[in-house]
């Protein structure tokens, strides 16, 4: 039974779940003794040490990667994500390896997934996603020393290969097209504190207003999670401003904000395209069929795959790429949205 053994059946010996078989063989999470040895046991009698150790002595490639996300709700979409995807399969079929996808509901999940593919010798390396500070995801492959490549960056002290997009200049770049357009009352719908590329994004707009010499009135920070209805009431309450106060443009954390600002706007009778501009981040497909057609921060995805698969690829033959922090640049798409002046 040796040669066959998996994870699977030691938690059925075991009866216990696979991401407590995970936890007892990583010494990744803290489990009862009387567990432990459950486990332990299980694996002496499946003799499933033995057989992961001649899976690694024969050290065979998969020439697999795994790559795993939680899937957006219903009433969102993440074509940025959809595109990353695309981009990471193609440029990986390019060099000889494809990609085992799992759409996992939680991290826990997630980790446990990782977990018994790594135990089970299935693929060769990781591809993350949507990283954040103290990602526990992160953690846990550093803690493996299993090869891994992220879009997206985590603690600034943990060594790990990663490319971004400068969501910082992107952002600079927009509020500075909205100065030169006369704008001077400028809003800027943020995602919650504990988002990093959201934080990222947040310090280009203060560092342009800052540079242009601009107070910002508080209000004009609102903190919406990326969902068309924050985004919506977060621009009613905006629009409700006094007069003197009420911003002239919105500058969004992604398309889908946008446009939750943009019809937030219509309905408050604040005519998008000339007399709020509205800029989003991603340019997603849709931006250019909206009306106004919106502005937006275009992120080069195909590079991003290209890049981070030439990355894991390197790692999986034990060498350290050149590249191992890589910081890519938006672009900015001028549309109908925020393409107008003001009186300044």
């Amino acid at each position: 039974m040796a040669g066959t053994t998996t994870i699977r059946d030691v938690a059925r010996e075991a009866h216990v779940s696979i991401a407590t078989v995970s936890y007892v063989l990583n010494d990744s999470r803290r489990v009862t003794e009387e567990t432990r040895q459950r486990v332990l046991g299980a694996v002496t009698r499946l003799g499933y040490r033995a057989n992961i150790t001649a899976r690694n002595l024969q050290a065979n490639e998969t020439r697999l990667f795994a790559y795993t996300w939680q899937p957006s709700p219903p009433d969102q979409f993440n074509p940025i994500l959809d595109s990353f995807l695309q981009a990471a399969v193609a440029a990986a079929a390019r060099r000889g390896y494809r990609f085992l996808v799992f759409p996992t509901a939680t991290i826990a999940d997630e980790l446990a997934t990782y977990q018994a593919l790594i135990l089970e010798g299935q693929v060769d390396g990781f591809v993350l996603s949507n990283t954040h500070l103290e990602d526990e995801r992160v953690r846990c492959l550093l803690d493996a020393g299993f090869p891994f490549v992220a879009f997206g960056r985590s603690n600034p002290g943990w060594d790990f290969s990663w490319v971004d997009v400068d969501g910082t200049a992107g952002v600079r770049m927009a509020v500075e097209h909205l100065l030169a357009q006369g704008h001077r009352r400028i809003s800027c719908l943020s995602w919650p504190a504990p988002s990093l590329a959201g934080q990222h994004r947040l310090n280009g707009f203060l560092a342009a207003m800052q540079k242009a010499g601009l107070a910002i009135d508080p209000a004009w920070i609102e903190r919406a999670e990326n969902t068309y209805a924050d985004a919506y009431a977060s621009t009613r309450r905006l629009l409700a401003l006094p007069p003197d106060r009420r911003p002239t443009a919105i500058v969004t954390m992604s398309d889908l904000m946008a446009i939750g600002v943009i019809n937030a706007a219509w309905d408050a009778g604040a005519e998008p395209g000339r007399e709020l501009a509205v800029i989003g981040f991603d340019d997603a497909p849709v931006a250019r069929f909206l009306r106004p057609s919106l502005t937006s921060l275009r992120q080069p995805i195909a590079e991003v795959g290209e890049r981070l698969v030439g990355m894991l690829v390197d790692l999986c033959r034990a060498q350290r790429s050149t590249e191992h922090e890589v910081l890519l640049q938006p672009e900015l798409i001028v549309r109908a949205s925020s393409d107008f002046h003001v009186e300044s």
